[in-house]
């Protein structure tokens, strides 16, 4: 019935079947990938993160984009480059998304002591807005607000801050995005000119210019990220800089003639 190619197909069911069996037959955030400095951490979530999904929702639209676009890259690349392609860059993504969250991650170690050392009802308000959502933790803002000399007011908001930092430091990322932006990007670089009909577009678009459009638009929500957001952005981003590099890279060394 469908035209699926045989690297494509085993991807499609190893992910859905590790999807299905996650947290019954084990638990999924022993394969999730945390910061580096996390007590959770090990090496292997590297890559088994790359094969859990956090709902049927976000398994969907990264099998779909698989299932859409990895087709002609493994006709055109043979099944086994493709894999490679796919768990080199589902890596790499991973990898400059742990660097990114470093950073973000020292910011908000930093902003926790500020404020535990000089906490006030304004600055715990603020906290909660930037980190964890507007009107996040509101009744107590306000409670500290009516009465900021009150201890009770002042130890809960610096516990509520400290829950905050160590929740934000131990939420784990997971999920093949990285690796299916490596395989947009790659389509947009290898077959630019092809065009594509979009559910949310009246008319075609050029793959070229359709990679471009939602490059920018990950780096625009990366680096202008809302509370809230648990989007791995720069792990997007990081799956195509590194299917741009590596194809680069293959080019140059013409592995194939392009």
């Amino acid at each position: 019935m469908f035209n699926i190619t045989p690297m494509v197909r085993n991807l499609l069911i190893i992910n859905i079947l590790v999807f299905v069996l996650q947290d019954k037959l084990f638990s999924s955030a022993q394969f999730a990938l945390y910061h580096f400095g996390s007590e959770y951490f090990r090496p292997y979530q590297l890559v088994t993160h790359m094969f859990l999904h956090g709902g049927w929702g976000h398994l969907f639209s990264n099998m779909f984009s698989l299932f859409i676009f990895g087709p002609m890259l493994e006709r055109y690349w043979g099944s086994e480059k493709l894999l490679a392609f796919y768990l080199i860059c589902g890596l790499g993504a991973s990898l400059l998304y742990s660097g990114v969250r470093a950073y973000e991650l020292h910011e908000l170690r930093e902003e926790t002591s500020i404020y535990m050392e000089n906490p006030s009802p304004v600055g715990f308000n603020n906290f909660m807005d930037d980190h964890v959502g507007r009107g996040q933790g509101r009744e107590l803002a306000i409670a500290y607000l009516r009465n900021p000399d009150l201890k009770e007011y002042e130890q809960a908001s610096v516990e509520v801050v400290q829950k905050v930092y160590n929740g934000i430091f131990n939420t784990p990322m997971l999920g093949a995005s990285g690796a299916v932006f490596a395989l947009l990007m790659a389509f947009g670089m290898l077959f630019p000119n092809l065009e594509l009909m979009l559910l949310f577009l009246p008319v075609p678009i050029k793959a070229k210019y359709f990679v471009m459009l939602y490059g920018a638009y990950e780096l625009y929500t990366g680096f202008n990220r809302v509370a809230g957001d648990n989007v791995a952005h720069f792990a997007h981003l990081g799956g195509m800089l590194f299917a741009y590099i590596l194809i680069r890279m293959w080019q140059r060394n013409d592995y194939r003639e392009y």
